[in-house]
C-alpha cells in the first residue's frame, strides 16, 4: 500500500481521471492521503502570453482551483484525505515537481491510447514515467 499518492488530473477530458481515481484508492487502502494535481498549460512562448489581458493567468488559476475544488467534492469519497493542488507550467514538469515536493510515494496518471504525434513527441504520461522518482502507476483510459 501507498501512503501518499498524487493523482494528475485534467478536468476537461474524463479519460485522466475515470479509472485513474479507483486505481489510486485502491492502492492507497483506507489511510491514503490523496493529493489531486491539476496543470494550467503556459503559454508556450511568450509572444503568445502578449495577447492575454493583464491578470488573465492570476484570474486564469482561481477559476481552475474552484473547478478542482468541485470536482474534488463530486468524485472524491468523503472518508479519503484529500489536498486539491492546482499548477501552473509544462504539464509533465510540474507533475513531477509536485511528486518530488509532496514526498509522495506514488503517482497514479491516466492514459489514452496514443496517436502518432505521442509517439514523435512524447505523451506526458511517458515524461513522467521516465523522469519520476516514483513509482508511476499509469492507467489505461478506454
Amino acid at each position: 500500500m501507498y501512503e501518499k499518492i498524487l493523482l494528475p488530473v485534467d478536468l476537461s477530458a474524463e479519460q485522466s481521471w475515470a479509472r485513474a481515481l479507483p486505481a489510486a484508492l485502491q492502492l492507497g487502502g483506507a489511510n491514503v492521503v490523496l493529493h489531486v494535481l491539476t496543470v494550467l498549460p503556459d503559454f508556450g512562448m511568450s509572444v503568445v502570453g502578449s495577447y492575454f489581458d493583464k491578470g488573465f493567468e492570476k484570474k486564469a488559476m482561481h477559476d481552475v482551483g474552484e473547478r478542482l475544488s468541485a470536482w474534488v467534492n463530486d468524485h472524491v469519497p468523503d472518508s479519503v484525505e484529500v489536498h486539491p493542488h492546482v499548477m501552473h507550467g509544462r504539464i509533465y514538469d510540474q507533475i513531477i515537481s509536485a511528486a518530488d515536493k509532496l514526498k509522495v510515494d506514488a503517482i497514479v496518471i491516466g492514459s489514452h491510447t496514443p496517436e502518432l504525434a505521442d509517439y514523435l513527441l512524447g505523451p506526458n504520461a511517458a515524461r513522467v514515467v521516465r523522469h519520476a522518482r516514483q513509482s508511476v502507476f499509469v492507467v489505461r483510459g478506454e
